[in-house]
């Protein structure tokens, strides 16, 4: 272990949330250990606005909830405390402990076929949670007894060479739980960081394990991919490392070898406009990057079905926006109040088409477009 003292490194309380260090504090003062951990850290280390505060503690779930009131315990394969201060949560896991072979209690640990974590409710100390964390830079704690950062794994030096590196056997880790893959190439990306060769490796044969994880999951880490600022980078390092096509089965086989086919270059286009809205602060919405990246399978479900059962275009295209929906949901739990936009959205493109001729992707360009998601309250 390495003890980074307050002089050399940059953390500074002023820069944390007042509730993250209520909840540390209260710990302490209970006889717990507490220790700020994760993206926060790791985000004040290279001097970036953390978007939330994780606090670890050898405190249990029950032991945290009798210690604060506005507290609730979520979650069963991972058992957290959330900590609720109004709009803010602050999220307080128990230090995790390893997992021993033949470990037989369901309720607190339990591995799939593929050894993936069904249960992980093993506690134990912070040494053991150290290298039970995913990433050497997500592993590095805080402490407000003493101001200092605590290491156990490297993470710092990692942090200074810009390296994205897993903790412990990569294929096991990834094994254990398998959107670890999706996390480090969203690091990659978010941090402007490498990957290293050997948390690299594994990725593209392994990718297929995504299709173990539940679709809503898998949603949820969709919109952190896609939807955070940096997409277009993830998209690319997604493709590199074989994990788009787990998440969008139904787009891949429009893509070509030269990268440039006309659903690439939709993919590319709608990416980059979400990307440069979040960095000019204005809102975005998944319905808007659910409906351009699924517009070519939905053309070419709605010509199937008009050619094979002799249906208007306009019924083709309803039941061709059905059936290519249950088809993307079944990779990606996407949940009714966005399907119901994108149908919209589709339907608008539809009426646009009639007035002005058939033609390639053009709501982003066109002032009705903004215009209708505005109306829709999602957008300005």
């Amino acid at each position: 272990m390495t003890v980074i003292p307050r002089e050399q490194h940059a953390i500074s309380r002023k820069d944390i949330s007042e509730n993250a260090l209520k909840v540390l504090y209260r710990l302490n003062k209970a006889g717990y250990e507490a220790y700020l951990v994760g993206g926060g850290v790791r985000d004040l280390l290279l001097g970036k606005k953390p978007k939330d505060f994780d606090v670890t503690t050898s405190a249990t779930p029950d032991q945290v909830r009798k210690l604060f009131r506005n507290c609730r315990l979520v979650g069963r394969r991972f058992r957290l405390a959330h900590v609720m201060f109004g709009p803010e949560i602050i999220e307080v896991a128990t230090f995790r402990g390893h997992h021993e072979d033949g470990q037989s209690d369901r309720t607190t640990s339990q591995r799939g076929q593929n050894g993936m974590l069904l249960r992980d409710n093993i506690f134990g100390s912070i040494e053991d949670d150290a290298q039970r964390r995913d990433f050497t830079i997500n592993s590095l704690y805080y402490s407000v007894a003493d101001f200092t950062v605590r290491d156990y794994v490297g993470g710092m030096q990692d942090l200074s060479d810009g390296v994205i590196r897993l903790i412990g056997d990569p294929e096991t880790r990834y094994r254990e739980d398998p959107v670890r893959m999706l996390r480090a190439v969203r690091f990659a990306a978010k941090l402007s960081m490498r990957i290293s060769p050997e948390t690299a490796e594994p990725i593209p044969r392994l990718a297929t394990l995504m299709n173990d994880v539940p679709p809503a999951r898998l949603f949820e880490e969709a919109l952190k991919l896609l939807q955070a600022g940096y997409g277009y980078e993830t998209y690319q390092l997604l493709r590199e490392y074989n994990l788009f096509q787990p998440l969008f089965p139904t787009i891949t086989r429009y893509f070509t070898e030269d990268g440039d086919s006309p659903m690439e270059r939709i993919i590319a286009q709608v990416l980059k406009n979400t990307d440069n809205r979040i960095h000019n602060d204005m809102r975005v919405n998944p319905a808007f990057l659910f409906a351009a990246m699924f517009w070519y399978p939905l053309l070419e479900m709605a010509q199937k079905i008009a050619q094979e059962s002799g249906l208007a275009y306009h019924d083709a295209f309803a039941l061709a926006m059905n059936e290519v929906l249950d088809e993307a949901c079944r990779s990606l739990a996407i949940p009714k109040r966005i399907t119901s936009l994108v149908r919209d959205i589709w339907q608008l493109q539809l009426r646009m088409s009639r007035r002005q001729g058939k033609r390639a992707w053009k709501l982003m360009e066109h002032p009705k477009f903004r215009a209708a998601l505005r109306s829709a309250g999602t957008a300005r």
